[in-house]
């Protein structure tokens, strides 16, 4: 893996090439955070592990548990309780599921997840642990691996330029960027160009105190881990690494993404029940004429009233779109393919595919970004509007379409990326 810096210690390359030739295999334990956007890149970056001779232990809580049967039979997975209550999980409400978890995890000195620990590095039948990757949102995990003697490497599965955001969450309070005001949306912050005060990771349906004591927690625990590895690469964010390389004292810091190129092999998504049945509907399709609509699960409402607009581009350019719980007209189905969940990398990846309007999640902007498609960017909360900023200003390879919903608005936005994307030819 690339990376972009790197503190290294130990003697000649040569005698240690002859000690690492007699060395056992070793075991790299990943706990993600159990959200759909942390567990896909974990396990990307455990497929990359595994197939440079490291064995895999997976920890999963309960929420979104994953299955070993269906994904993954060469890696390990160890069940962790969450403490996470029916209720809070059921809200959806990220901040207060985190919160939950941790208040469970952190109990007692972290005891149980340290009797987790404590199995899966005793068990001889594997080959020794050297570390664990974790999310840095998981506050007990430090704590539970210094006990059990484990390193620790923190793995951000957003942007560079979200962490550098995360970072400075002191400073944009103390400057009055945060809370946002109205009247400032559009104002430049010039610490962190080329963002606006618009741009911001902020959640205005979250509790903010618990958001920014969880942000402080979280770089606290990964400024003392024994690495950073970032799902992001330097041809994209450059000046971004480079301003985090100098603000923090890791040891090391690894860029090697995209994760889910760089990985040997497919990694299904945590999403279940992805319907392929598109993919032979795409093989129909002409190269570059269909639109792929992703409405992520927590993504944005109105899923009818935005198909609805779509309808306004007739058989020019036909949607293809996934989504959850879609109630639409027999009109949007005649001449497009509608369907729950999609397998997104494949897609992006399909010759027919000529554009993507998204939510601007990191994981989809790197997918689309990776086979050249652009995108519509129709971003929502958290570090989505900052994707958007940086898609449509800083990489020029795509558009925002703010505001209400409309048909007109609609086929101008699909029009002008069509047009764009001819002239790119």
């Amino acid at each position: 893996m690339a990376g972009v810096h790197e503190e290294r210690t130990g003697g000649s390359g040569a005698s240690n090439g002859r000690r690492s030739s007699r060395r056992r295999p070793r075991r790299v334990l990943m706990f993600p955070l159990p959200f759909q956007g942390h567990i896909n890149p974990m396990l990307q970056l455990g497929n990359v592990l595994h197939a440079r001779g490291l064995a895999v232990t997976v920890l999963h809580t309960r929420l979104n548990a994953l299955d070993p049967a269906r994904r993954h039979p060469e890696f390990q997975f160890v069940p962790v309780l969450d403490g996470v209550p029916a209720h809070v999980a059921a809200s959806g409400n990220v901040i207060d599921i985190i919160e939950a978890m941790n208040a469970a995890m952190e109990a007692d000195g972290a005891a149980a997840l340290r009797a987790v620990l404590e199995s899966v590095v005793a068990d001889e039948a594997r080959p020794p642990a050297a570390c664990i990757v974790f999310d840095a949102n998981l506050l007990a995990v430090p704590r539970a691996a210094e006990a059990v003697g484990l390193r620790t490497l923190v793995l951000r599965t957003a942007s560079a330029a979200c962490l550098g955001c995360f970072l400075a969450y002191p400073m944009l309070h103390q400057k009055g960027y945060l809370p946002p005001q109205e009247s400032k949306l559009y104002m430049p912050v010039k610490e962190l160009p080329p963002l606006r005060v618009r741009d911001l990771f902020y959640s205005s349906w979250s509790n903010h105190k618990k958001m920014r004591e969880l942000l402080a927690r979280a770089n606290e625990a990964m400024k003392n881990s024994s690495g950073l590895v970032i799902n992001t690469l330097d041809a994209l964010e450059k000046a971004e690494l480079k301003r985090l390389c100098e603000e923090l004292h890791i040891p090391v810091v690894l860029a090697p993404g995209p994760l889910h190129k760089l990985s040997s092999k497919r990694t299904r998504s945590s999403t279940p029940d992805q319907d392929y049945s598109c993919i032979e509907w795409l093989d129909k399709q002409p190269s570059e004429s269909v639109l792929y609509v992703s409405f992520w699960k927590l993504g944005f409402p109105g899923r009818q009233r935005v198909l609805g607009g779509g309808l306004g581009l007739g058989q020019q350019w036909p949607p293809f779109s996934m989504g959850g719980s879609c109630r639409l007209g027999t009109g949007l189905l005649g001449w497009g393919k509608v369907i729950r969940w999609a397998p997104q990398q494949e897609v992006l990846a399909h010759p027919a595919v000529g554009g993507f309007w998204t939510h601007s999640g990191w994981n989809s902007t790197l997918e689309s970004i990776s086979e050249g498609v652009p995108m519509i960017c129709r971003p929502q909360f958290a570090d989505q509007m900052m994707n958007t900023r940086y898609v449509v200003n800083t990489w020029g390879v795509g558009l925002e379409l703010e505001g209400e919903l409309e048909r007109g608005k609609i086929e101008k936005a699909v029009r002008k990326l069509m047009k764009d994307r001819e002239e790119r030819r």
